[in-house]
């Protein structure tokens, strides 16, 4: 019932979420060329992919400022209008990728300039909503400022989560390397195939961010019961969602793949991958949810060293140990599956005695 300070939070997330943003920005422009140097990356398409890197990072800071505005929002217990900007943006992206790409012909430059414009309305949106509201939620622009206090609490528990999150990315960065050594149709495969994965992800992670809402939410009032209730349940939705669409993913995959490409070369790339990372993706979903809880209670940086040993660890060791010797596309992309089930062993585990010590200390409160 803290109400007062609300509004003082919600200007320190959103004036940090802009510096961020534009910090991440900058940091993208100075390191993108190496990074794709250094994963390999083709020289027949470097100047393309640094063409779009390039657009692509502008909208970071507006990616942030649509992240953290929509977060103020799901805390308040909306969740809807987030989700109603984001549909429309996705859909002006769409329409501005036709236009751009198959109508002026501008390639990976329209490609970019529409996922520009989607996160500029998405972040418009957000930002638009928290301006007419008429309580603590009401956003101003000159009352943006940083809060030390507030900043700090947020950074506690956002900066591992943030680490774990950017692990996959890197991780990631050593599978893309191995990818890139089969030249450019495993690329193009591989990218095209991902999508599914980011598609799949993105609902299994809601699933995550629930736990840590309603975990914390629990956690905060004593009711450590309804907190494994919630956990179980996010658990039971994320496999049967994620199962589902990993399935219908692999069972149409050459079909949907046909709209992207009309290469059979491409498509069995795509389809190596689909096969996988679709039907085992339910595991990616659970790899989430423990750490999820686990900073529902307040442990952050722990799950955040359980996933660095468990996915970079693991696919380091996989891409340069096994790789080499059993140079295939699918050997590369099982290391997906092996690394999300190491990663959910330690993340249980160390749920069980933070969980196990939570309970330890109400049964001496009471």
């Amino acid at each position: 019932n803290k109400r007062e300070q609300i509004s003082a939070m919600l200007h320190t997330i959103l004036t940090f979420g802009l510096i961020l943003g534009i910090g991440l920005m900058c940091l993208g422009f100075i390191i993108a060329k190496p990074v794709l140097v250094v994963s390999g990356t083709p020289d027949s398409v470097m100047d393309q992919a640094m063409l779009y890197i390039r657009i692509y990072l502008l909208s970071i800071p507006f990616m942030l400022l649509y992240n953290f505005g929509a977060a103020a929002l799901r805390s308040y217990g909306d969740s809807k209008r987030p989700m109603y900007y984001l549909l429309l943006a996705g859909v002006v992206n769409v329409v501005l990728n036709l236009l751009l790409v198959v109508g002026v012909h501008l390639g990976v430059e329209g490609v970019a300039i529409g996922t520009l414009a989607s996160n500029v309305l998405s972040a418009s949106l957000v930002l638009l909503c928290l301006y007419r509201r008429e309580d603590e939620f009401q956003f101003r622009f000159g009352k943006m400022q940083i809060r030390k206090d507030f900043l700090r609490r947020v950074l506690v528990i956002g900066v591992p989560a943030g680490i774990q999150g950017a692990i996959f990315s890197v991780s990631n960065i050593f599978i893309q390397s191995g990818i890139n050594s089969f030249g450019e149709d495993a690329i193009a495969g591989a990218s095209v195939g991902l999508n599914f994965e980011y598609f799949t992800y993105a609902i299994a992670c809601a699933f995550a961010q629930g736990a840590v809402t309603f975990t914390s939410q629990n956690y905060g009032v004593g009711k450590l019961k309804r907190m494994d209730k919630v956990l179980r349940d996010c658990v039971i939705l994320s496999i049967l969602i994620a199962a589902v669409l990993g399935g219908l993913a692999y069972s149409f995959g050459p079909q949907i793949l046909t709209v992207y490409t009309s290469d059979p070369k491409v498509i069995n790339c795509g389809m190596e991958i689909l096969a996988y990372t679709s039907i085992t993706y339910f595991l990616c979903g659970i790899m989430d949810l423990f750490p999820g809880a686990l900073r529902g209670m307040g442990y952050s940086a722990v799950p955040m060293v359980l996933s660095v040993i468990g996915t970079v660890g693991t696919r380091i060791v996989w891409v340069f140990g096994i790789f080499p010797n059993h140079r295939s596309l699918s050997i590369l992309f099982v290391s997906y599956p092996v690394s999300w089930i190491i990663t959910i062993v330690l993340q249980v585990v160390c749920f069980y005695f933070v969980r196990k010590r939570v309970h330890q200390k109400e049964k001496r409160l009471l």
